[in-house]
């Protein structure tokens, strides 16, 4: 699996033919370049503007199958599973949607806007992800101490943080004890890389 970071909560992951999309950002974002790439599947965590343009993940033949909200799903070779939680993201109250992708061997716990520092109960006792993708800026999301006290709770192998700004980061990343971590333009990782991994924050460049 290769993952990249396309601002705000976007993350594209990719393996083989298949590409997934985690929060893709919409052509009306005031905040974020729109996402430019074509995905098969599309996260949709929360209805706003910043991560809501599964619509525009569209290149070529690839047009993708959108997930948004809570639920079971099952397409292709992916399995996943959405839990509703609280976001207050740009000051309005939303609900957003939390989602456990098994996709190319990996794990991936997603946690789009979440902004409710308690997670939801079935989360918490879900087997320890291998890569956690969690907010660390605040401004209606986790703050990067409540960021980083989510990735201890959930005991992921890899932290990979989103929706930040150059001080929420590097706040997020002393609380982790990771302020010497470098950015870098993607993460390739198969399952045996995991080996031995534990709460590894990732920080990814846009």
């Amino acid at each position: 699996m290769i993952l990249t970071y396309h601002g705000g909560a976007c993350i594209k992951a990719t393996a083989g033919d298949t590409t997934i999309v985690l929060g893709p950002v919409s052509k009306q974002s005031k905040a974020f370049k729109p996402v430019n790439f074509g995905a098969d599947i599309a996260f949709v965590s929360l209805n706003h503007a910043d991560m809501n343009g599964a619509h525009d993940a569209v290149r070529g033949e690839k047009e993708p199958f959108i997930i948004s909200g809570p639920g079971e799903y099952e397409v292709k070779d992916i399995t996943a599973a959405g839990f509703a939680s609280k976001s207050s993201y740009a000051g309005h109250e939303l609900i957003n949607t939390i989602y456990s992708i098994h996709f190319d061997g990996l794990s991936v716990l997603y946690l789009g806007a979440c902004g409710d520092a308690q997670l939801p109960k079935d989360v918490l006792e879900m087997d320890s992800p291998d890569i956690l993708i969690v907010p660390v800026g605040g401004e209606g999301a986790l703050s990067p101490a409540q960021a980083q006290k989510a990735a201890v709770q959930l005991e992921a192998k890899i932290v990979i943080p989103v929706l930040f700004d150059e001080k929420s980061l590097k706040t997020f990343l002393k609380e982790a004890g990771s302020e010497d971590v470098k950015p870098v333009e993607k993460l390739t990782l198969k399952p045996r890389d995991l080996a031995g991994k534990e709460s590894e924050t990732v920080v990814l460049a846009v």
